[in-house]
């Protein structure tokens, strides 16, 4: 997995090309929180279910049809979010399916199910440059600071390019 400070990066930096005409601030928000929501299903370890479970890490959470139950809870509370049901319901699904396409570039753990319930099979990206993080007894590690950095370079950094870059073409534009 990716850490909980790097989820929600892809999401602001896509906000801040389309700008806050586009992407209401709350939905902005919203948008970054569903990106992370994937990874509650470490909670699991509480109740005893195994990584490798349905229901474990990177498990049913991960899958596409969780986004898009999280994207139908978007077009529920689109008036809260100051959006459109459809922009809101479609902004909140790619937001949170973007949390497994980055799990999916890592290159540990077992893979994503996103196929899941119609199958149990995990997948991976063909390319996999992210180094997979340790969960948090052990992200405060050597190894930790390694994965630290490997986010910078393959999320962080090109992240702020995008950004940064949609936010001086919005502005270039508007002129």
């Amino acid at each position: 997995m990716t850490t909980l400070i790097t989820h929600p990066l892809p999401v602001l930096a896509i906000g801040l090309v389309l700008g806050s005409r586009v992407i209401p601030p709350r939905l902005l928000i919203a948008g970054m929180l569903a990106a992370c929501l994937p990874d509650a299903d470490v909670l699991a370890f509480k109740f005893g279910i195994a990584y490798a479970d349905s229901f474990g890490h990177r498990g049913a959470s991960h899958s596409l049809l969780f986004a898009a139950i999280v994207g139908l809870f978007g077009v529920l509370c689109a008036p809260l979010l100051q959006s459109s049901r459809l922009k809101a319901g479609l902004w909140l699904a790619l937001a949170c399916a973007s949390h497994s396409v980055l799990d999916a570039l890592t290159n540990g753990g077992l893979g994503v199910a996103w196929l899941w319930p119609w199958s149990e099979q995990r997948f991976f990206m063909p390319w996999r440059p992210i180094a997979v993080s340790p969960f948090i007894n052990g992200f405060f590690s050597e190894r930790g600071l390694a994965v630290l950095a490997s986010e910078a370079r393959w999320v962080w950094l090109p992240c702020a390019v995008v950004g940064a870059v949609g936010i001086a073409a919005r502005k270039a534009f508007k002129r």
